[in-house]
């Protein structure tokens, strides 16, 4: 797409008929930009190549994208803020380290429901949130979200429950250093 943009901005500049005070200096900026936004997109590509490069040496690679919606992007995320899980004692914690444990808000004697608390690993809940929406696919995993849903959670209740039963899943992954199998969803 930014090598499409890139062309685009050329071709626009080509086409450009209007003359303008500042227009000789646009035809300077705006070829710099371009230039500059091209050099920024292989930059990022040659970074997505040596991250891939560095996570397919990495012992639990296979075992972190074994997970459907866990992609070479959210596999380092992973390692790169929960590495093996080994420093955390129960499943809970990553949850918890995350962001995606579920809060209670009260005062006094009004309970307003469970929120997902606004602390947490930024990183790691927004890569556990991505991969439970790319996970719906998985029939446990659509299994667990519609079951969420029929209980009355909005969409994004649902998808942050599905995540944070994911990082559950995923901390036994790590902890045991197996793959996932997948299970036929239990009807509730």
């Amino acid at each position: 797409m930014a090598e499409r943009l890139v062309d685009d901005i050329f071709a626009a500049l080509d086409e450009e008929t209007v003359v303008v005070p500042g227009t000789g200096t646009l035809d300077v900026i705006i070829p710099s930009l371009a230039k500059s936004l091209a050099a920024d997109h292989e930059q990022r590509r040659a970074l997505e190549t040596r991250i891939e490069a560095l996570l397919e040496a990495h012992p639990l690679s296979q075992v972190l994208t074994s997970m459907p919606g866990i992609g070479v992007r959210t596999a380092a995320v992973l390692l790169a803020t929960v590495g093996d899980g080994s420093s955390f004692p129960t499943a809970a914690h990553p949850a918890s380290y995350a962001g995606l444990a579920p809060a209670t808000r009260q005062s006094g004697t009004s309970i307003h429901g469970e929120h997902a608390p606004r602390g947490g690993n930024r990183q790691l809940k927004r890569a556990m949130f991505l991969s439970a929406f790319a996970a719906l696919h998985d029939p446990a995993s659509r299994t667990y979200y519609d079951r969420c849903r029929a209980r009355g959670k909005t969409h994004t209740q649902a998808l942050l429950r599905l995540a944070r039963h994911r990082i559950s899943v995923l901390f036994a992954m790590l902890h045991d250093g197996t793959f996932y199998e997948p299970r036929s969803p239990r009807l509730a």
